[in-house]
């Protein structure tokens, strides 16, 4: 590889790592309009797996702006990411597939009479396979997949 294709391979890969923590941010926050412009016109998200939705992304944007309401404390920890460019020849195409390890404790909506919270802590863990394209507006989401692998709900 030449020091120019070396370079675009790691501009590539930072873009692709600031998409994943911008879909983090943006589930966290509730930003369902800087969430749905991550994805794109044709992408879709896939929830089944913890009990969710499947669909194009702005519908289950939709599912997830009401959803979320339950869980106004939330964090998306994602981590171990492994991102793997489309590569021939030595020179990466256009599609990348990210495999990447999430934590996400969150707390149910639920206050007691004095405004003391006795809403129990919620945890869900697993996998996400993001596959996202090279577009006009830089890399975007062509699907996101939720594996959950475990959740806990502490009182």
């Amino acid at each position: 590889m030449t020091q120019r294709v070396d370079l675009a391979t790691v501009m590539d890969r930072l873009a692709i790592d600031e998409v994943v923590s911008g879909y983090a941010a943006a589930v966290d926050d509730g930003d369902w309009g800087a969430y749905r412009a991550l994805f794109t016109p044709a992408g879709r998200a896939d929830y089944s797996s913890a009990g969710g939705v499947e669909g194009p992304a702005g519908e289950v944007a939709d599912w997830l702006s009401e959803t979320m309401r339950l869980f106004p404390v939330r964090q998306h920890l994602i981590v171990n990411r492994l991102i793997r460019l489309e590569d021939l020849g030595g020179s990466p195409r256009d599609s990348a597939e990210v495999r990447a390890d999430f934590l996400n404790p969150m707390r149910l909506a639920g206050e007691d009479f004095d405004g003391t919270v006795t809403s129990p802590n919620f945890v869900a863990a697993g996998r996400y396979a993001f596959v996202l394209a090279r577009t006009a507006d830089g890399w975007r989401l062509t699907s996101v997949t939720v594996h959950e692998k475990w959740r806990h709900l502490s009182a």
